[in-house]
């Protein structure tokens, strides 16, 4: 099977060569396809979306050591499988909390499989009251204390968001703070 002829097997090589718009060819012809893929295997748009660019970027990187000793397509979707592999490795470890229940209201409640019920339910108390002392906050210390707390922001980046100083957002955390405190404070009595 001559393979050398194949419009991918061309389109890498000029990608090889240093014609850069190789690849958008190469997208415009896979990208459906690979996303529908991806789809099916993460089963969420988003993150298949996500794991579609990752997909060409990784073709674009491994340009030069491209050999076509199979089809294109399965040098492509092998890419994207272990991309998806990946995703569902790191998945695994990371396991993920919903941020809302039903009723649209602010959910953060760690899992761990090993609680007792009765553990499990006081956890589940705590966690209900640190949640609606949260909500209960202004919003513009809510956000300060949230992107500080679960997205893991620096105070510049917080503030680069927010619109305000560095020095403001770190006062809108500690003031969250010193609320949360004396909300949880009255609650607990």
């Amino acid at each position: 099977m001559d393979l050398t002829h194949d419009a991918d097997v061309v389109l890498m090589q000029r990608l090889a060569g240093g014609e850069d718009l190789a690849l958008n060819e190469l997208m415009a012809r896979w990208r459906e396809r690979v996303a529908a893929f991806l789809l099916r295997m993460v089963g969420d748009h988003a993150t298949a979306m996500d794991l579609t660019q990752e997909t060409f970027v990784r073709l674009y990187t491994s340009r030069h050591s491209y050999k076509p000793v199979a089809a294109f397509s399965t040098y492509l979707f092998h890419i994207a499988a272990n991309l998806a592999r990946s995703h569902a490795r790191w998945k695994g470890r990371h396991p993920t909390v919903p941020m809302e229940d039903e009723q649209g209201e602010l959910v953060h409640e760690p899992i761990d499989p090993q609680l007792s019920p009765d553990a499990a339910a006081v956890l589940h108390e705590k966690t209900t009251l640190v949640n609606q002392a949260i909500a209960a906050l202004p919003a513009d210390l809510r956000e300060a204390l949230l992107l500080f707390t679960v997205e893991d922001m620096s105070h510049a980046d917080i503030a680069a968001t927010l619109g305000c100083s560095a020095k403001a957002v770190e006062v809108r955390i500690y003031r969250a703070r010193q609320a949360l405190k004396e909300a949880l404070a009255r609650m607990a009595c």
